[in-house]
């Protein structure tokens, strides 16, 4: 099966997964570069979240510390904010920037932010979609060898399945970029940082932007090439 070992459909998704790989190189460079310039408020990651919290009258959400490399993110379920161990007991400006995003997080399910309450709707049908579709679609093509009303079926449930998880990249972009524009705001209007700190968590910020933005670019491929191959054999 010659489609197991090479097909021209892969050359779609060639810009995108080289976009992908320069993007995580940015955010890990960047993010290295911030983290070893101390913020001069001597904050930690956790103090500067709790800190912006206070400001904003939010008191029913807790910051704890989680494993893994920026593994950061908010759990509005259980309201906490859950920060790696470096950005959590760290002072640099990477770690105050990734900590004032995921607060910035907070602050939109507090206000009712649309797209967070979307993105949290679509997270389940997405997380299904993300491991059902590939397999679904290439049992209708390998086992039903991409004919019949079986194969049809399996094809195009694989389809919706994977449309469910690029529509959920999608959602996130909006959600994401907010999330940094609300950090920044917070950074920024209180005087928490230095003008020229703020910049610096900017780069930070705009760095991991980048995986987002190749995120959803590699998914919408994927989908307009399972189109393509699913077309082709009709």
């Amino acid at each position: 099966m010659p489609f197991l070992f090479w097909d021209p459909t892969y050359l779609l998704v060639l810009p995108a997964l080289l976009f992908a790989f320069w993007a995580q190189w940015k955010v890990q460079s960047t993010y290295q570069k911030y983290s070893r310039v101390r913020a001069a408020n001597g904050r930690t990651g956790r103090e500067m979240a709790l800190a912006i919290m206070n400001r904003n009258g939010v008191s029913d959400v807790a910051v704890e510390e989680v494993g893994g490399m920026l593994s950061d993110h908010y759990d509005p379920r259980v309201k906490k904010v859950r920060l790696s161990q470096v950005n959590y007991e760290g002072d640099s400006i990477a770690s105050i920037a990734v900590a004032a995003h995921e607060v910035g997080h907070v602050l939109q399910h507090q206000q009712g932010y649309a797209p967070l309450a979307i993105r949290s709707a679509v997270a389940p049908v997405a997380q299904i979609g993300t491991f059902a579709a590939f397999p679904l679609f290439f049992i209708g093509i390998f086992f039903f060898r991409g004919h019949g009303p079986v194969a049809g079926f399996l094809m195009d449930l694989g389809l919706w399945f994977f449309t469910a998880a690029v529509a959920f990249q999608f959602v996130t972009l909006p959600v994401e970029f907010d999330a940094s524009k609300r950090a920044l705001a917070q950074l920024t209007e209180t005087g928490a940082v230095m003008p020229e700190e703020v910049a610096q968590a900017k780069q930070v910020l705009d760095a991991a932007a980048l995986t987002y933005v190749a995120a959803a670019a590699m998914a919408a491929l994927q989908l307009v090439r399972l189109l393509l191959i699913r077309n082709s054999r009709n």
